[in-house]
Protein backbone atom coordinates (compact mmCIF):
# COMPACT_ATOMS: atom_id res chain seq x y z
CA UNK A 1 0.00 0.00 0.00
CA UNK A 2 3.04 2.19 0.58
CA UNK A 3 4.34 2.15 -2.84
CA UNK A 4 0.74 2.94 -4.43
CA UNK A 5 0.51 6.06 -1.65
CA UNK A 6 4.19 6.94 -2.71
CA UNK A 7 3.12 6.53 -6.96
CA UNK A 8 0.28 8.51 -6.53
CA UNK A 9 1.89 11.21 -4.74
CA UNK A 10 4.62 11.44 -7.35
CA UNK A 11 1.72 11.78 -10.20
CA UNK A 12 -0.01 14.89 -8.07
CA UNK A 13 3.41 16.40 -8.29
CA UNK A 14 3.83 15.97 -11.96
CA UNK A 15 0.39 17.11 -12.62
CA UNK A 16 0.74 19.98 -10.09
CA UNK A 17 4.47 21.20 -12.48
CA UNK A 18 2.13 20.47 -15.67
CA UNK A 19 -0.51 23.23 -14.22
CA UNK A 20 1.81 25.48 -13.45
CA UNK A 21 3.96 24.83 -16.67
CA UNK A 22 0.39 26.25 -18.45
CA UNK A 23 0.17 28.91 -16.39
CA UNK A 24 3.53 30.25 -16.71
CA UNK A 25 2.78 30.04 -20.57
CA UNK A 26 -0.02 31.45 -20.60
CA UNK A 27 1.36 34.59 -18.25
CA UNK A 28 4.33 35.05 -21.28
CA UNK A 29 1.57 35.13 -23.83
CA UNK A 30 -0.63 37.56 -22.33
CA UNK A 31 2.47 39.84 -21.38
CA UNK A 32 3.26 39.75 -25.41
CA UNK A 33 -0.04 40.55 -26.42
CA UNK A 34 0.06 43.57 -24.17
CA UNK A 35 4.15 43.94 -25.21
CA UNK A 36 4.83 43.90 -20.86
CA UNK A 37 7.93 43.30 -19.26
CA UNK A 38 8.02 43.04 -15.72
CA UNK A 39 11.12 44.19 -14.06
CA UNK A 40 10.77 43.63 -10.69
CA UNK A 41 7.48 42.64 -8.49
CA UNK A 42 6.43 41.89 -5.36
CA UNK A 43 2.89 42.12 -6.04
CA UNK A 44 0.26 39.43 -6.53
CA UNK A 45 0.00 38.10 -9.87
CA UNK A 46 -4.10 39.29 -10.20
CA UNK A 47 -3.06 42.85 -9.79
CA UNK A 48 -0.32 42.55 -12.24
CA UNK A 49 -2.31 41.95 -14.60
CA UNK A 50 -4.89 44.45 -13.50
CA UNK A 51 -2.17 47.12 -13.58
CA UNK A 52 -0.87 46.17 -17.42
CA UNK A 53 -4.77 46.21 -18.64
CA UNK A 54 -5.26 49.36 -17.58
CA UNK A 55 -1.77 51.13 -18.58
CA UNK A 56 -2.60 49.24 -22.26
CA UNK A 57 -6.04 50.88 -21.70
CA UNK A 58 -5.10 54.26 -20.91
CA UNK A 59 -2.29 53.77 -23.53
CA UNK A 60 -4.62 53.07 -26.35
CA UNK A 61 -6.89 55.71 -25.94
CA UNK A 62 -4.12 58.13 -26.19
CA UNK A 63 -3.11 60.14 -29.77
CA UNK A 64 0.76 59.67 -30.06
CA UNK A 65 2.16 61.73 -27.96
CA UNK A 66 2.60 60.24 -24.46
CA UNK A 67 0.72 61.76 -21.61
CA UNK A 68 2.93 60.41 -18.21
CA UNK A 69 0.93 62.56 -16.29
CA UNK A 70 -2.24 60.89 -17.34
CA UNK A 71 -1.44 57.25 -17.36
CA UNK A 72 -0.11 57.61 -13.77
CA UNK A 73 -2.89 59.30 -12.83
CA UNK A 74 -5.34 56.67 -14.18
CA UNK A 75 -3.17 53.93 -12.57
CA UNK A 76 -3.01 55.21 -8.87
CA UNK A 77 -6.47 56.24 -9.08
CA UNK A 78 -7.90 52.63 -10.00
CA UNK A 79 -5.40 50.80 -7.85
CA UNK A 80 -6.39 53.76 -4.77
CA UNK A 81 -10.65 52.52 -5.87
CA UNK A 82 -9.95 48.95 -6.10
CA UNK A 83 -7.35 48.14 -3.33
CA UNK A 84 -7.61 51.11 -0.89
CA UNK A 85 -5.23 54.33 -0.30
CA UNK A 86 -1.71 55.27 -0.45
CA UNK A 87 -0.97 53.93 -4.51
CA UNK A 88 1.49 55.84 -6.19
CA UNK A 89 2.71 55.58 -9.60
CA UNK A 90 5.93 57.17 -11.89
CA UNK A 91 5.76 56.52 -15.48
CA UNK A 92 8.14 58.31 -18.29
CA UNK A 93 11.04 56.95 -20.68
CA UNK A 94 13.76 57.67 -18.23
CA UNK A 95 13.89 57.95 -14.43
CA UNK A 96 15.56 57.01 -11.49
CA UNK A 97 13.95 55.86 -8.23
CA UNK A 98 14.67 54.03 -4.61
CA UNK A 99 11.12 53.58 -2.94
CA UNK A 100 10.21 52.29 0.09
CA UNK A 101 6.55 50.21 -0.54
CA UNK A 102 4.39 47.70 1.41
CA UNK A 103 4.95 44.18 1.38
CA UNK A 104 2.69 42.78 -1.92
CA UNK A 105 2.41 46.54 -3.18
CA UNK A 106 5.48 47.20 -5.63
CA UNK A 107 5.34 46.80 -9.41
CA UNK A 108 7.89 47.94 -12.13
CA UNK A 109 7.37 47.37 -15.64
CA UNK A 110 7.80 48.56 -18.93
CA UNK A 111 4.75 48.43 -21.91
CA UNK A 112 6.11 49.69 -24.99
CA UNK A 113 9.10 52.01 -24.45
CA UNK A 114 7.43 53.51 -21.04
CA UNK A 115 8.66 52.43 -18.02
CA UNK A 116 5.92 52.27 -15.17
CA UNK A 117 6.57 52.03 -11.37
CA UNK A 118 3.63 51.11 -8.98
CA UNK A 119 3.50 51.26 -5.53
CA UNK A 120 1.80 51.06 -2.04
CA UNK A 121 3.52 53.07 1.20
CA UNK A 122 1.24 52.26 4.56
CA UNK A 123 -0.98 55.25 5.79
CA UNK A 124 -1.38 55.87 9.59
CA UNK A 125 -2.85 57.80 11.31
CA UNK A 126 -1.76 61.26 12.60
CA UNK A 127 -1.70 61.11 16.39
CA UNK A 128 -2.40 64.63 17.81
CA UNK A 129 -1.05 65.76 20.94
CA UNK A 130 -2.96 67.57 23.40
Amino acid sequence: MEGAEEELERRSRFLSSLIQKKKEIEQHEQHEQLNVRVRAADMPVALQHRAFRCARDVLDSMPKKLDSKRLALALKKDFDTSYGPAWHCIVGTSFGSYVTHSTGGFLYFSIDKIYILLFKTAVEPLNHRQ
